[in-house]
């Protein structure tokens, strides 16, 4: 089941979106966890892109006044997570997000179709 995205949401698409992000997904977990509203999931081909995606989301919220509340594995770049509370966007090298399965792990969740 498919729910469309609240504009609070645009911010954080429009990051992942703008660096090419790969296979993005959009979980709504309400009502599922405490911990947050929404995960965003999406991939890169390598460690450095998946650093360079996660920094740029970083900045580019930042420049918007959107901090995070904490973000780590960004040195890494196997599996960066960004806790920014109501929202927790996960970056994956792609091998690690299969392996780890968010999605199946959630598979509960509703998916938020994404607007244009």
């Amino acid at each position: 089941m498919t729910v469309s995205y609240e504009p609070t949401l645009q911010p954080f698409v429009k990051a992942v979106f703008a660096m090419k992000a790969l296979d993005v997904v959009l979980l709504d977990l309400r009502g599922l966890a405490s911990f947050a509203d929404t995960f965003i999931i999406c991939s890169g081909r390598s460690h450095r892109q998946v650093s360079a995606i996660a920094e740029f989301i970083e900045h580019d919220l930042k420049k918007q006044g959107i901090k995070p509340l904490g973000v780590e594995g960004l040195r890494e770049g196997h599996w960066v997570l960004m806790d920014y509370g109501d929202v927790v966007i996960h970056v994956f090298y792609e091998p690690v997000r299969l392996f780890y399965d968010l999605e199946g792990l959630w598979s509960d969740a509703k998916r938020i179709q994404e607007s244009d």
